[in-house]
């Protein structure tokens, strides 16, 4: 029987998602609390997977179980057993061939950038010293939207097959003492969002003017654009998913 699990994390002590050999991951943390509870060996899927120090509001992953059903209080009882820093919010029956990367169909990431210093906020947001233009940045980031190849703001040597995601929103915000940045796509490459973030931020500042952020799409060249924003700043917020992957 085919199961989801959601869950949330703080990224801060993690070595990202995606099990690693010599170091510590949400994925492996996760797969071992599943194993003791349901006495059983457990692999789950991830609908994607995080940085380093990346954080997560939501994220959904799958595993199989040979022995059939779950205890109705699976989820306090798997919440008792994690970390501070891990959360379950849900675990549900799917179909069989339930995915949960494959059948996301759009997927929601938030980064935060603080504009003065905060003892309470440094783990999870990125602070400067200096404000930076929203209206210009808001003016680049709408040209994220129909473009299609995002190779520019890509890690060099990923195993991807295209670089063509679907941007279906893209807008900075400001509340209070931070600026909040909201991307959603049908997919994302890895280390794209804090690429882009970090290459905003640089129109901010007007190093970069916009008509060089639209020439650094049509690159398809990392180098062209700007650092990538520190991984603390940066929160997966929402996966969707059809309806009809539960029974």
């Amino acid at each position: 029987m085919r199961y989801f699990i959601e869950i949330a994390y703080n990224g801060k002590n993690y070595h990202g998602w995606q099990r690693q050999p010599n170091a510590i991951s949400v994925q492996e943390v996760l797969e071992r609390t599943l194993s003791t509870l349901l006495r059983e060996e457990v692999s789950v899927t991830g609908a994607g997977r995080t940085d380093t120090g990346v954080h997560a509001k939501q994220l959904f992953a799958h595993f199989d179980l040979v022995s059939g059903e779950i205890p109705g209080d699976i989820v306090f009882r798997l919440n008792s057993f994690l970390p501070n820093d891990i959360a379950v919010k849900d675990l549900f029956v799917v179909k069989d061939d339930a995915h949960a990367r494959f059948h996301a169909t759009e997927r929601a990431y938030e980064y935060r950038v603080g504009l003065s210093k905060n003892p309470f906020k440094q783990d999870f947001s990125y602070i400067i010293h200096a404000e930076p233009n929203l209206e210009k940045m808001n003016a680049a980031a709408k040209l994220l939207l129909g473009h299609q190849d995002f190779q520019c703001f890509s890690r060099s040597n990923t195993d991807v097959k295209t670089y063509y995601c679907d941007v279906k929103t893209a807008y900075w915000t400001k509340k209070k003492e931070e600026l909040i940045f909201k991307i959603s796509a049908d997919r994302f490459l890895r280390n794209m969002v804090r690429a882009v973030v970090g290459t905003l931020l640089e129109v901010g500042s007007e190093k970069t003017t916009i008509a060089q952020f639209k020439s650094i799409l049509s690159s398809r060249d990392r180098s062209e654009a700007g650092p990538s924003a520190p991984a603390h700043g940066l929160y997966l917020t929402k996966i969707s998913y059809p309806k009809s992957i539960r029974p």
